[in-house]
């Protein structure tokens, strides 16, 4: 068989099965080697609103969790500030126990006439007629009942409590989301909107990319493979101002499972690190997988 035909029958096997099948151990050339962004991300709003403040440039680095930009949070501020109040209202009902103090007064001093006149008629049994001994046994179950009725209020406003602290959180996590902040550090690299403007949610405000690690993508014939990829060190040369030829080391971060059927070749990517942002996303660079460590000394 001649070109692809030959290595069809690789597809199935997988690449790890492959590379055995190839031998193992030597370095693997990459062909169409493009240094590529692996994180990135457009920032969207949350909330529809007035972009109220940008505090992001382009260019700038940021921080994650950095502030980008703020909405008009007037509106959210005041809700808040109401969830609060009336938390603290509920709060303060929920810790007293005067009501409760209360009815329990009342339901001791109610008992104590009801036994008082119950002990007088046992004496004297015309002393107290059973009208008042009627009128001050309801009084002592009517009392009674308030201090089940005090206990049971103060048992709802301990609930209450628990729901306005949770629309507190709702209100608080509204105010959050009129801010706009970086989902990963990075440099902010597009503008999408500026200050005075309507957004709504879901429309893209900033736009960052990380840079101090980056990946280079490119192709390995399915030919030259020797042993399994995935993990082993790799180099990758790129010319730079005043460095032609520099070197970064990284290692193979992912290895695709198909191989092309026309020319017979797979996707291959190394992850790389890029501390002084020399390395931009879109440069070409050539790139060398390197040896399978073995238990004889030789290194990578």
């Amino acid at each position: 068989m001649s070109g692809c035909g030959g290595c069809g029958w690789l597809v199935g096997l997988g690449l790890a099965a492959v590379g055995t099948a190839l031998g193992a151990g030597e370095p693997v050339p990459v062909q169409s080697v493009l240094i590529r962004l692996i994180d990135e991300a457009e920032v969207p709003a949350r909330e529809a609103g007035v972009l109220a403040a940008l505090s992001a440039a382009e260019g700038q680095l940021v921080a994650e969790g950095a502030e980008l930009a703020q909405l008009d949070d007037r509106q959210a501020q005041l809700v808040h500030r109401k969830a609060q109040a009336e938390l603290e209202v509920v709060r303060k009902e929920a810790a007293s126990d005067v009501a409760i103090r209360t009815a329990t007064e009342a339901a001791t001093v109610a008992a104590a006439e009801l036994r008082r006149a119950q002990e007088a008629k046992n004496r004297l049994p015309e002393s107290v007629s059973q009208s008042e001994l009627d009128r001050l046994g309801l009084e002592a179950q009517r009392t009674a009942l308030e201090v089940e009725q005090a206990r049971r209020n103060q048992e709802v406003a301990r609930l209450k409590e628990s729901v306005k602290q949770r629309e507190l959180e709702i209100a608080a996590e509204h105010v959050q989301r009129h801010r706009l902040t970086a989902p990963l550090a990075g440099m902010v690299v597009k503008l999408y909107r500026h200050r005075g403007e309507w957004v709504e949610p879901g429309d893209q405000v900033v736009r960052i990319v990380r840079l101090d690690r980056l990946r280079a993508e490119g192709f390995v014939a399915a030919a030259s493979l020797r042993g399994p990829l995935a993990g082993r060190p790799a180099t990758v040369t790129v010319d730079l101002p005043g460095r032609p030829q520099a070197s970064f080391p990284g290692s193979v971060a992912f290895v695709d499972p198909e191989i092309d059927p026309v020319n017979g070749q797979f996707r291959v990517w190394v992850e790389i690190e890029n501390p002084a942002l020399q390395l931009q996303p879109g440069m070409r660079a050539e790139m060398t997988i390197g040896e399978v460590a073995t238990g004889t000394g030789r290194k990578p």
